[in-house]
């Protein structure tokens, strides 16, 4: 009897840990689709594509690595330290559930409830027509066995100063580009260093061959287009040049690209959001010790201050910069109260996955506040990074084998009320390539008959949702679910479709903050 009741309970335990194994189609697609597929689809930057339940098992256990370890997706920045708007990293329960789908044996799951695979616009993700397109001509990779830093010098043809309020970069190559910096320049040195070049462009590592341009945003695969809150823009000059910087890896020579930036403008004045190095390795007042430079098979570490003018800042964004030797950087902020605000933490600083990052909420700098950054770099053979072997002395430049400690600050400054205006919010401000917000998905099968899966994802827990089905003049026709709470991610539901009439349907998902739509044509 023991052993019948010891046999039933193991037959139990093993039917439960199966049932608890996470399948492909309802668990880790969703965060394949939404935080991987942006660079893993043809023709991206990522060597290869995760869009069918077929490639994510053949890559199950790299997938598996490269998120335990959280290499992938790409995001220096330490999120325990501070919060940034778009963030591209998976939350612990998003790498213990793909941990468990391998380890669980990569079950498929019922394919029919997947999510609808992301379509990616080759046009660019934000909605309406730019203002201002500018293109690079068509260029031809040289980046054969080390990466090329090209830069491309575009006429803006601009007649009046514009107030860029969003712009984006559209490669014209997802499979090489693996970021774009954008400046203008008013001094026509990009120009000459372009035209002294056989181009088309010129090469510089860094920056863009002057410390005059100005720093307009930047772009890296799987970002989030730049958009600024409302009745702000960064100001271009008339009459600038646009200079691309545009990083084409190792490998990719032979290979063409076309890139181009759209640029949306204010129709009228805004206010000014302004990008500038506050924290710098070129002043002698802020970086300690002075100059910047690490001496050969040494490590060193230096700290940067500046104390704000005597007004109030609103702080919408950070971008720091370094070279190869820079292993870490760190900043925040203390007011005159002595209160501390951390804005950003790199422990592990990679040149190649450098960002333009924006704040969530807007940050207040009181007047009058000390701005710091303390930085790390590694001189020797440790650092696999080190452009010279055997080590060499470092010092300030813009080559490829100096460094750099700059930190971009993106403010405005300040008015009442601008702590409470938030840039990231629940919804995304683009696209139909993400899973966001609260979605209603296209159900599936459409048109359907006898059943249907009713596919949606809510970024966060809801406490009353209801799903209905009405015909085409709103009356409703069947209650599939009453209000309950519904908990955040993605889900698949599948409700039976009998007795309801041939016709042409609206699905309706209404929840405790909007209403979705689906149209959905019922057969029988």
């Amino acid at each position: 009897m023991q052993n019948r009741i010891f046999f039933f309970l193991l037959f139990v335990s093993i039917g439960a840990a199966k049932a608890q194994t996470p399948t492909w189609a309802t668990d880790v697609a969703p965060i394949i689709y939404n935080k991987c597929a942006n660079c893993h689809h043809n023709g991206a930057i990522a060597p290869f594509s995760l869009m069918t339940y077929n490639a994510c098992v053949t890559h199950a256990d790299s997938i598996k690595w490269a998120t335990q370890n959280k290499v992938m997706p790409p995001w220096p920045p330490d999120p325990n330290y501070a919060r940034l708007a778009h963030e591209r990293r998976l939350t612990d329960a998003e790498i213990n559930k793909i941990k468990n789908w391998v380890d669980g044996g990569t079950p498929s799951g019922d394919l029919a409830t997947a999510p609808p695979p992301p379509v990616f616009n080759v046009n660019g993700d934000l909605p309406g027509n730019a203002d201002l397109t500018v293109q690079i001509p068509a260029f031809t990779s040289t980046a054969s066995a080390s990466d090329v830093y090209q830069c491309f010098v575009i006429p803006s043809g601009l007649l009046t100063d514009k107030f860029i309020t969003a712009f984006e970069a559209v490669p014209g190559n997802r499979s090489i580009v693996h970021h774009v910096l954008v400046y203008a320049d008013t001094t026509g040195t990009c120009a000459a260093l372009d035209a002294a070049s056989p181009g088309p462009g010129y090469v510089n590592f860094g920056g863009v061959g002057t410390n005059s341009a100005i720093l307009l945003g930047g772009w890296v695969p799987g970002s989030a287009p730049i958009q600024y809150p409302n009745n702000f823009g960064v100001r271009i000059p008339h009459n600038a040049d646009i200079v691309l910087q545009i990083h084409y890896p190792a490998g990719t020579a032979g290979l063409v690209d076309s890139t181009k930036v759209r640029f949306f403008f204010a129709a009228n004045t805004v206010r000014d959001v302004y990008i500038a190095p506050v924290l710098n390795h070129l002043d002698p007042s802020v970086l300690s010790p002075y100059p910047l430079s690490i001496p050969a098979n040494d490590t060193a570490s230096f700290k940067e201050t500046y104390t704000m003018p005597a007004v109030d800042f609103s702080l919408l964004g950070i971008a720091p910069h370094m070279h190869l030797i820079g292993q870490s950087i760190k900043t925040f902020a203390v007011d005159p109260s002595n209160d501390t605000s951390k804005i950003i933490s790199i422990p592990k600083w990679d040149f190649h996955w450098q960002g333009f990052y924006l704040l969530p909420r807007i940050m207040r700098l009181r007047a009058n506040s000390h701005v710091y950054a303390s930085a790390f770099y590694d001189n020797t053979t440790n650092n696999d990074d080190n452009p010279n072997s055997p080590p060499q002395v470092v010092n300030a430049g813009e080559g490829t084998t100096d460094e750099m400690m700059l930190v971009y600050f993106v403010f405005a400054l300040y008015q009442p009320g601008d702590e409470n205006i938030i840039i990231d919010s629940a919804v995304a401000l683009h696209t139909a390539t993400y899973y966001h917000g609260q979605q209603l998905l296209t159900p599936y099968p459409n048109p359907a008959s006898g059943q249907v899966i009713v596919k949606y994802y809510f970024e966060k827990d809801d406490a009353a949702t209801s799903l209905t089905l009405l015909d085409m003049n709103g009356k409703v026709v069947k209650q599939f679910s009453p209000n309950r709470k519904v908990t955040g991610g993605y889900h698949a539901e599948t409700y039976s479709l009998s007795e309801i009439p041939a016709g042409v349907y609206t699905l309706q998902l209404r929840s405790s903050e909007r209403i979705l739509t689906q149209k959905l044509i019922i057969r029988n």
